[in-house]
């Protein structure tokens, strides 16, 4: 109510002219510079309103209205200043929302009711004989202006509403690699205490919106609780994201000496737990590792944590002196992270950490050890210190959750359950004129 408040408040009205008639004379009148001063709503009210929409009551509503005013007649010209005072003034008026064809929320006027239970007009300046014409006249031509145009510029201005609702975008960019649709599925489901918003929620690789190869399981959110709002996030979302991150090659990363900033990447790294490989080059050289994953990060949501599961494989080659490669050899990885889900800026951010990794041999140009946990201890540091961060790094542009404009969520709270996770906030409304309000539930 007070942004319908502040609304008011900037509204302007056109001027507007006429002539009537007192006695033998024909008085030629103008309004302009009509203003609303100032506006109080003591009773106010907002339910939804089940199958529909939200309805919106304003109940003993008070208004101050200025404006300048001018008349002439062929006996005289005058003018001066008007104020309007508006008392025990009644709106009632019901949204109705649904989902256009593009995906977008819609809005429309379904209802309007008004009623005003006193109007006062005071003229300041001019003659006094002109005041007691202009006052009563007044009062009754305002009085049916807004009978007949409050509910019609209620109207216009759910219209406009509406068309800006229409531009917002439903595609958002994650980053160089991934977009996410929050587009409608469905109309909004409107019930007595709260309204449910189904959005698509797909990410796809930037350019490429081929549909993942799963659909997502239906799930719901809680029926009622402290906060305003409460976003669920299902594991569809993730593994659509997984998806479109392992088709953009974001899991496939190269390390390098430069990369690895904490050990000396080279061939007597290897004189530990693969001995043969340091043996072969009598003086060290530089290795890359390549690493490649072979399928999309498995993800699975469970009442406490959320797991991705990285398979691929990894190749090591010798970088000889003269900047050719010489192949090594070739394994599987088996990577099993723990994702760490917080929100930062209005943003889902998503940092992985390594728990276990599992590798097996496939192909060496060099003799192999049997025992092989020495080779995944060092694959292990490898990934932690070199790979997780590259990966967390592409990651930490995180994931658009709102985009109202001047609002953030305050107090966010993830809690974590089978297959998906609801995310409960309430949310904060930054005026443009720099004042600020905390909207949140009252149950």
């Amino acid at each position: 109510m007070e942004l319908l408040k502040q609304a008011v408040l900037k509204e302007t009205f056109p001027s507007w002219s006429g002539q009537e008639s007192f006695s033998v004379v024909k008085v030629n009148y103008v309004i302009s510079r009509l203003r609303i001063n100032a506006v109080d709503f003591p009773e106010t009210s907002a339910s939804f309103i089940p199958g529909t929409g939200v309805s919106l009551s304003v109940a003993h509503a008070s208004a101050t209205i200025s404006a300048d005013w001018r008349m002439n007649t062929w006996l005289l010209k005058d003018q001066g200043g008007i104020t309007v005072s508006i008392s025990g003034l009644f709106i009632a008026v019901i949204f109705k929302v649904s989902r256009d064809s593009t995906g977008h929320l819609s809005m429309l006027l379904h209802n309007c009711q008004l009623s005003i239970n006193s109007l006062k007009v005071k003229l300041n300046g001019g003659s006094s004989w002109i005041y007691s014409f202009l006052s009563g006249y007044l009062e009754k031509y305002i009085h049916a202006k807004l009978d007949k145009n409050l509910c019609l510029n209620i109207k216009y201005k759910v219209q406009l509403m509406d068309a800006q609702l229409k531009k917002h975008k439903v595609l958002s960019q994650i980053d160089a690699f991934a977009q996410i649709d929050y587009s409608l599925v469905s109309s909004p489901a409107v019930f007595k205490s709260h309204i449910n918003l189904d959005l698509k929620g797909t990410v796809y690789p930037v350019g490429n919106h081929t549909e993942p190869p799963f659909v997502p399981a239906p799930f719901g959110l809680p029926n009622q609780g402290d906060s305003m709002l409460y976003l669920g996030v299902s594991s569809y979302f993730i593994k659509s994201a997984s998806l479109a991150y392992y088709r953009a090659g974001v899991f496939n990363i190269t390390i390098s000496k430069e990369l690895a900033t904490t050990f000396n990447l080279n061939t007597a790294l290897f004189k530990d737990f693969v001995p043969e490989i340091a043996l072969s080059y009598v003086t060290a050289c530089p290795v890359l590792l390549k690493l490649m994953a072979t399928s999309p990060p498995a993800v699975s949501l469970n009442a406490d944590r959320c797991i991705l599961q990285i398979t691929g494989c990894v190749e090591v080659f010798a970088v000889l002196p003269n900047s050719t490669t010489q192949y090594i050899f070739t394994g599987n990885l088996t990577a099993s992270t723990r994702g760490n889900l917080t929100i930062t800026k209005q943003k889902l951010i998503i940092s992985l950490l390594l728990k276990r990794l599992q590798f097996s041999l496939l192909h060496s140009i060099l003799g192999f050890p049997e025992q092989i946990s020495l080779v995944e201890n060092f694959l292990s540091y490898a990934l932690r210190s070199a790979v997780i961060p590259v990966i967390n790094d592409k990651l930490g542009k995180g994931f658009p959750l709102l985009n109202l404009a001047h609002t953030t969520l305050t107090r966010p709270v993830i809690r974590m359950n089978q297959g998906h996770l609801v995310i409960s906030t309430d949310v904060h409304y930054k005026r443009e004129e720099g004042g600020d309000e905390d909207l949140h539930s009252h149950s």
